[in-house]
């Protein structure tokens, strides 16, 4: 495929031929004269995950009045970095926007190509979009922006605004050099957008002087309507008569899995719930099997370790009770916005951005981080209240607040300098 011009369709194939894009997929309208002409850097389908399908979501929103530029990764991560056991999109239809796949993450030859490809558009680019998340892409990333910068700026031109949607400045899990990796990439942003208030706090500690939006993370509109939780468990083989918690998606340290498993037994005894762990492990699956046979969890807990395509996603939210978040840390999550979408109730850690969309007694209940106690207690008035036919309607009424226009107006307002 060639660039994202104003006859394209925003419906790609793994191999970037919008021609071979299924016939069911939208087509947006762009015929319209668009006004700004935007390079977007991130990951893109066939690559997985959530990412794939914020950059494409937004794509999609972006292009209703702008020219869009998708670029992305020949390879995201070297095998030997990778904990999953693919890189790539098993669904049957995924989220898709017309990409250009140019940048290995570890190939420096490849962020040269990309960005004069970027910088040799028929239209000069205005804005510059990267969707940050970890400094393992600030090489790349930041590399590119110079040079882009520096291309266009010899063309004549006056160079694109470069705007970071900031997942996190900092990880979660920080390595040597991260500082230093972040430094370098953010010496070449003009603006940003942070997803939530404790990563917008992060960039202020970091650059007290940098133009920010904050935007919440909106709501993936992607894994269709809610099910009925009777049908979603005969689909899933799931007894609907059982109390069912859910921790979902790939299960990292940091995500808390073990705190949630500490709580289990007393859960368990006082609720009769089981917890459904559903995702790939990217850390201490040994670990959590010898937690659940040591506490004896065995048939209160079901691990389903891999990867879940998109049109499983809905089943098992639908299906589910609650959803539960013991994370020991965060800045924000894609877990909260599926349950909003998905109408479940969540109950998380009063960690980063967590607590900046789950309204504690009104969408779900939030607990002190690392803390068996607390997820026991909340579990249980949970039910003992019967709290989730109460907390739906507001999870309605507050999911409208999340939408894909409000983050590409930030984003729009940040590429022309108007913030």
């Amino acid at each position: 495929m060639t660039d994202s011009t104003s006859k394209s369709n925003p419906n790609v194939s793994p191999n970037g031929n919008p021609d071979a894009s299924p016939d069911a997929s939208p087509v947006l309208d762009r015929t319209a004269a668009h006004d700004l002409n935007i390079g977007f850097v991130g990951t893109a389908h066939p690559m997985r995950g959530g990412l794939a399908q914020y950059n494409a979501l937004l794509s999609r929103e972006l292009a209703k009045e702008h020219d869009v530029h998708l670029v992305s990764f020949t390879r995201q991560y070297p095998s030997i970095f990778f904990p999953g056991k693919t890189q790539y999109d098993t669904s049957d239809d995924p989220v898709r926007y017309d990409a250009k796949a140019m940048v290995d993450s570890v190939g420096p030859w490849t962020w040269e190509k990309t960005a004069r490809h970027l910088s040799s558009l028929e239209r000069p680019l205005d804005g510059l979009i990267f969707k940050y998340w970890m400094p393992f892409f600030a090489p790349a990333f930041g590399t590119i922006a110079r040079r882009v910068k520096s291309l266009t700026k010899g063309r004549g031109g006056a160079g694109p605004r470069v705007v970071a949607i900031l997942d996190n400045l900092i990880p979660h899990e920080r390595r040597p050099f991260d500082l230093a990796l972040t430094r370098y990439f953010t010496g070449a942003v003009d603006a940003y957008v942070a997803m939530s208030a404790s990563v917008r706090d992060d960039l202020m500690r970091h650059r007290p002087d940098a133009s920010c939006e904050l935007v919440l993370h909106p709501v993936y509109n992607s894994f269709g309507d809610p099910v009925p939780k009777d049908e979603a468990r005969a689909r899933l083989g799931i007894d609907p008569k059982e109390r069912m918690l859910l921790f979902f998606g790939f299960v990292r340290d940091y995500k808390g899995l073990d705190v949630l498993l500490d709580a289990m037994p007393r859960i368990s005894e006082q609720t009769g719930a089981r917890l459904w762990v559903v995702g790939e492990f990217y850390s201490g699956k040994d670990r959590t099997v010898e937690q659940i046979q040591r506490l004896g969890l065995n048939d209160k807990v079901v691990l389903e370790d891999g990867y879940v395509p998109d049109e499983r996603v809905g089943l098992y939210f639908s299906a589910a009770d609650t959803i539960v978040l013991p994370y020991r840390s965060a800045t924000q999550s894609g877990i909260v916005p599926i349950a909003y979408q998905l109408e479940r109730p969540v109950i998380c850690s009063d960690v980063g951005g967590l607590a900046e969309i789950v309204l504690d007694g009104e969408t779900g209940l939030i607990v002190p981080p690392e803390d068996p106690d607390s997820l026991v207690r909340a579990v249980s008035r949970f039910y003992d209240e019967d709290l989730e036919p109460g907390f739906i309607p507001r999870i309605r009424e507050e999911k409208r607040k999340y939408s894909w226009d409000r983050l590409a107006d930030a984003v729009v307002r940040q590429i022309r300098g108007n913030n």
